[in-house]
Formats: structure tokens, sequence, C-alpha cells
């Protein structure tokens, strides 16, 4: 493994210091270190926080390749500072047995950019009938479970997978959707759709779900995970259950926190989306629930997909945005930029809490000495303008197209290997 030494880099936003990694570990941080075998890196000021960790991606292998494949999303991870993502189970196969989990983790292994967790379906085939192997595919490197994509709604499923769950010490993930609800439901259930005439997607239908599984939880143990937490409501659930002591975390995508469906007017499937952007209302609260902790990390739900699912009627787009490049910056818009908060709570929801919930022991460290180099430099004054047809994404799928965000990524380590390195075409140095 090469040593490299950063110099002027600022851990967290704060002093400039120089980190010597070598053997893929953090051995040294000082002001001046002597080191002559090293390959210098002089961060000129840039921030250093661990490297990102993602608990919802889909990278769409095995089964649908064209739109995205485990190496095409592992470089889409490393621009995007990502050093660990866990891709969703509802793949063609879908994910419910060991071997199928094992491909995916020895083909991150195998590409190296990053690593890549497979999530198990709770069911076998995402059908919501029979549980999968939970116990099997928990001996090797699945550590969390999700039928994403879809809910489970049968209760009686749903306990026996908390018991389940509970007996083998995994994170149950639960997409809150009551599909008896949302049928023909493309859209926020509010004035927007209304007069767009989509078909509305109500809070309830997440709202009832969130309720029903923690008060499970509360009654049968285990740890439940809310992915993509979008409305008011839930906020609020999540609150009261944590006051109750109940073992329950919760995900924020970030075009949750940045979109409205007010994006909908020109009826562009690229912002089809599940669950639907919301109001503004939903928006300000899942931000105030990120920051008091209520919700507890950011993951993308990075949902590639190809133009032919997304250049249709709006009715027909099937539900997804590319999320992994843009998600950081779209976190410092929302929250540094803004001086809401400082680069340790992007570092805490983006990095070490979602490491937490996983229980991963390498990653969402604190940059120290001794700890692994799973590492992101940041440069806050880069400018970059986000186009579809130049992200490292097979898909490009964004809701961003054209829009200009301030915060990059300027390098990517994983084990003190270099996994990204931005290029002068990939930024325009910011003179705001």
């Amino acid at each position: 493994m090469a040593k490299i030494l950063l110099k002027n880099v600022r851990p967290y936003g704060e002093d400039e210091v120089q980190v010597l990694i070598d053997g893929g570990v953090i051995t040294a941080i000082g002001t001046e270190l002597d080191v002559n075998d090293a390959e210098v890196i002089d961060a000129q000021g840039k921030v250093l926080l661990p490297g990102l960790v993602d608990m919802h991606v889909h990278l769409r292998e095995p089964g649908r390749e064209d739109t995205e494949t485990i190496a095409t999303g592992s470089d889409a991870a490393a621009k995007g500072g990502f050093t660990a993502v866990f891709t969703m189970a509802n793949t063609s196969p879908v994910i419910d047995q060991p071997f199928l989990a094992d491909a995916v983790w020895e083909k991150g292994q195998a590409y190296g950019k990053c690593d890549v967790y497979p999530v198990g379906a709770i069911t076998q085939g995402l059908q919501g009938e029979q549980l999968s192997e939970i116990g099997l595919m928990s001996r090797g490197h699945v550590r969390m479970f999700s039928d994403d994509g879809k809910c489970v709604n049968n209760p009686q499923v749903m306990r026996r997978a908390v018991e389940y769950a509970k007996a083998y010490d995994v994170l149950l993930a639960q997409h809150a959707e009551d599909h008896r609800m949302t049928a023909d439901s493309v859209a926020h259930e509010g004035e927007v759709a209304a007069r767009l005439g989509l078909g509305g997607w109500p809070r309830v239908a997440e709202e009832s779900v969130v309720a029903r599984d923690v008060i499970m939880t509360r009654d049968y143990g285990g740890r439940l995970h809310i992915c993509h937490a979008s409305t008011e409501g839930t906020v609020e659930l999540l609150r009261w259950a944590k006051s109750q002591g109940i073992a329950v975390s919760a995900e924020v995508t970030p075009h949750h926190l940045l979109l409205t469906d007010e994006k909908l007017e020109t009826y562009d499937g690229v912002f089809r989306v599940n669950p639907p952007l919301r109001e503004s209302r939903d928006t300000v609260a899942l931000r105030d629930a990120l920051l008091d902790g209520t919700v507890d990390v950011v993951a993308t739900d990075h949902a590639p997909h190809g133009s032919e699912d997304k250049c249709v009627e709006f009715e027909h787009a099937k539900p997804g945005m590319l999320g992994l490049e843009t998600s950081l910056a779209i976190i410092a818009k929302v929250f540094v930029e803004s001086g809401l908060a400082d680069w340790r709570f992007v570092a805490k929801v983006m990095s070490e809490r979602p490491a937490e919930i996983l229980r991963l022991a390498d990653q969402g460290r604190p940059i120290a000495e001794g700890e692994p180099a799973n590492l992101v430099l940041v440069d806050p004054g880069a400018a970059w303008t986000v186009h579809g047809d130049e992200l490292r994404s097979k898909a490009s799928n964004t809701p961003y197209e054209g829009t200009e965000f301030s915060t990059s990524v300027a390098l990517t380590l994983l084990r003190g290997e270099v996994t990204y390195r931005a290029t002068p075409s990939d930024t325009t140095t910011s003179t705001k």
C-alpha cells in the first residue's frame, strides 16, 4: 500500500494539520510531520471527513446491468465520497439466498472502489408471504434485511420477521407504504397533484405502517429502521417511539430534504420517486428532525433507470432518482452553507451514525491515529454543475440536471488507497 501524506488538511473543517497514511491506517497527525517516502497531497485547506456510508442504494446487479452495475455504482459512490454502501435486494433474481448475497459482496471486493454490502430480502421474492433465509444470510455479510421497493404489509409476516431479526441480531429496514392506499398513486396527495390531475399518495400510507412497526418492535424486540422517511407525521411518530426507548432508526434522502412536489409542474418523469416528493412543511420537519437526531442518517436511495423508463408519461415513469454523486453537495448546501450545522454534523449523519447502526467496525471511525484510512477530502469552494451524462453512474436520471452546487469531492480513500481523485474538468474553483 502506498504511503500518503495529506498536507494542509482540515479534519471536520477545523484546524489545519498534516495526516500520514500508511498500510491503510492513519499513523500520525500533526503540524510538522517529517516524511520523505510518501506521496504528498497538498489539500490547500480542504475539509477531511470519514468516508461516507450509504445505507440505501440500488445497484441493479444482478438483472438490470443496463442501468447500473456493482462496478459503475462503486465508481459513482467513490466520486460521491462513499467508502461503503448497502445495495437493496430488489434485483433479478431477488437477493433472498446466501449465495446471491455472497456474489454481490465478492464482486464489490474484487472491484475494490467501495465496500458493497448486500441487503437481504425479508421475504422470498419480495412477495411478502414467506420469510427468506434470514439466519443463513446473516452468517455472511448481510447485516440488514429489507423488501425495499415493496412494504411487508402483512402484519403477521412482519411480526415473524421482527422475531427472527431479533434472534439473529440483524437490522430490519421497512419500506413504509400501505399498498392498499397507494394504488395508482404517483404524487403526494395535495394541492399540486389535484391541480395536475395526478393520483394522490397520502401521508397516512406511510405513517400507518411506521406506527404499526414501531409498536411491533416495542412488543417483540429487535432493531427497526425506517427507509426514506418523508412526512411530518412520520417524524412525530419517530420522536414518540424514541421517547419510549424503542430501538428504531430512520433515514431521510437528500431529495426529500431539498425538493418538493412543486417540481412536478413539468410532468417530467425524472421527478417521480417513491415515496413522492412532499410539501414544504414536510421538508422543514425532516430537516429539523435530522438536526435534532430524531431522524438518524442521510441515505441516498440511489435508483438508476434508463431513459426508456423515465422519458414517458409521468404516470408510467418508474420511481427513483440518482443520488450518490450529489448527496454530499446537497447536505452541505442545506446545512453547512446555510449555517444550520457544521462539518461534524455532516460526518455524523453521513458516516458515523450509519456505521454505528449497521455495526461496521472499520467505517465511520474518528479521524485519529490508529484508525482505518477510509476518508473523503471535501472542497467546499469548488463549484460544479450537474449533468446526468457526465456522472459516473451508468444511468443519467438525476433530478438536478443543470443545477450548480458549491461543494465537491476532491479525493476518496478506501483503506488508504485512492478510489477517486478529482480532475480540473470535474469542478470549477469558485470565487464566491
